[in-house]
């Protein structure tokens, strides 16, 4: 007995041990911490900009689960071209009427391979493509033959018009991480209102950031004031006084001495919404390695609000699997594939998944063969999230691709190449710096370089594992690093906790699907 005593003793010493060792090893960042009924507190720098909530983001901002949709119309394959039977589907489902849910219903495609040598488009709310499997033995379809183009186009048209008087934000600094300021009049506004949050781009902004000074080479041309005013959509949840509250944050900071802001209220006519893409395998047919004569995007979204694709895989396609333009805006894709793209591996190529919109989540995303596989282009307005996320035989670099994206979250991606947010000096035409509020939160990486901008923010690099680059040019601040190849962060996602975090407070207390 005394014996089996001693033994118990000592496994619960070494138990107690392990404990403690594997409890030591977990971490926090100094920037926020995760308290113990799931609340979040943030600590602000001496500017008070904090990093961002991106918990609202995607389909509905993740309030609601991608709806199942009742199936209208089926198709079965046929031989030789089914473009015109597709798309003949899809416009008489368009002339259904709209369901209380704001949706029309789904075209199935059975089975089988659909050969199509032009592209498919959707050009009205409520319908939903959606096929039986995205492998080989699923659902396929082809972009067949020569000719450079998406192969189905998702929107509408219109674009971001004014419809009320601007006022001006009188705050003097407004934070990164803010969600209320102070305007000087409100009374022209309410509650659910959408709004425009707009900062202009001012000719001493370009100048303190050093991009009116582009090392220049053939084709450089140096930023200028105009062509950087930044339009955040928005929606008004509170009015106290003059004090606005919205919905998302402020993702950059809005400060006096580079012109500070303004609010409006907006329409985007012609808008589309509650389009979904389902369960495909998409292939282009190709020449050669390297041809660039084919399909290029399998599904392209613009001018379209409140969308998803989930369960998708492209194979050979030039550019992107999913690719979502500037008015794309609460974009859900997931569970989706991007594989074996074709083209020459330079310039505007193999973008796996593609961001240009506003308050888009992407998550459980895997590619190979890309350039830039989770990516933004110029002037990008957040909040964005790439979550989850795998990255194999990678020909560039993951992040802001250029010209200023403000508030995007990479967290926990796993690529076998390089996350990159600095100052792309005169690549491209002028790539200049790349973004401001990035956040690169629990990421494998071959290696990382991550500065901070001369004005208005920082960037964020947060356990990150991999190797620390020191960027294309020299003598550009350092990002704000923490925890590098430090395991066990916690919380080991913060888009996850950023979501419990909402849902506990109430905002999201329809929506239990949210953590994924």
């Amino acid at each position: 007995m005394r014996t089996k005593s001693i033994l118990a003793i000592c496994i619960l010493f070494i138990a107690g041990l392990t404990l403690s060792f594997v409890k030591d090893n977990i971490w926090g960042s100094k920037f926020l911490t995760v308290n113990k009924d799931g609340s979040i507190t943030y600590f602000p720098d001496e500017k008070g900009n904090i990093i961002p909530d991106f918990s609202l983001v995607g389909y509905h901002h993740g309030l609601k689960e991608i709806p199942k949709v009742n199936i209208v119309k089926t198709i079965q394959p046929i031989s030789g071209d089914a473009g015109k039977l597709i798309q003949t589907a899809i416009d008489e489902v368009s002339n259904m009427p709209l369901g209380a849910n704001g949706l029309r219903g789904a075209i199935l495609l059975k089975k089988g391979a659909y050969s199509i040598a032009g592209t498919l488009s959707i050009k009205t709310d409520g319908i939903v493509l959606k096929g039986e499997g995205n492998t080989a033995d699923g659902t396929k379809l082809i972009a067949a033959g020569k000719g450079l183009r998406s192969l189905i186009t998702i929107g509408g048209k219109g674009r971001i018009t004014e419809a009320g008087n601007r006022v001006k934000i009188t705050d003097k600094n407004v934070p990164a991480g803010a969600k209320s300021f102070q305007v000087s009049s409100s009374k022209d506004f309410k509650v659910g209102d959408k709004i425009i949050v707009y900062r202009p781009g001012t000719e001493n902004w370009i100048h303190d950031l050093q991009m009116d000074r582009i090392v220049a080479r053939d084709g450089t041309k140096q930023w200028k004031g105009e062509d950087y005013n930044l339009s955040f959509e928005r929606a008004i949840t509170a009015i106290n006084g003059n004090k606005i509250t919205i919905d998302n944050p402020v993702v950059m900071a809005m400060e006096e001495q580079y012109g500070g802001g303004e609010i409006f209220k907006y329409e985007y006519k012609g808008r589309l919404k509650e389009v979904g893409i389902e369960n495909i395998l998409f292939e282009s047919e190709y020449a050669h390695d390297t041809d660039e004569d084919h399909g290029w995007v399998a599904v392209a979204f613009n001018h379209i609000e409140n969308g998803w694709v989930d369960q998708v895989t492209s194979r050979f396609f030039g550019y992107s699997c999913v690719s979502l333009g500037n008015g794309a805006k609460n974009i859900t894709v997931k569970n989706s594939k991007c594989f074996d793209a074709k083209s020459v591996i330079t310039g505007g190529k193999r973008y796996s998944f593609n961001n240009d919109g506003q308050q888009n989540l992407f998550m459980n995303l895997e590619t190979t063969e890309g350039r830039h596989d989770y990516v933004t282009g110029a002037k990008t307005c957040g909040p964005n999230v790439f979550y989850n996320c795998k990255a194999r035989k990678t020909h560039a670099d993951i992040g802001p691709h250029h010209r200023w994206a403000s508030g995007t979250l990479y967290d926990n991606i796993d690529t076998d190449g390089e996350i990159n947010i600095q100052d792309r000096g005169n690549w491209g035409s002028g790539h200049g710096w790349a973004g401001v509020t990035q956040v690169v939160w629990n990421c494998k990486v071959k290696g990382a370089a991550i500065q901070n901008p001369w004005v208005s923010g920082k960037n964020y690099a947060v356990g990150v594992q991999g190797q620390k680059l020191k960027g294309r040019l020299e003598g550009k601040p350092d990002g704000e690093w923490e925890g590098m190849n430090k395991t066990d962060l916690q919380p080991a996602s913060l888009y996850q906790a950023q979501v419990k975090a909402a849902r506990l407070a109430g905002q999201n207390r329809d929506s239990p699907l949210r953590l994924h």
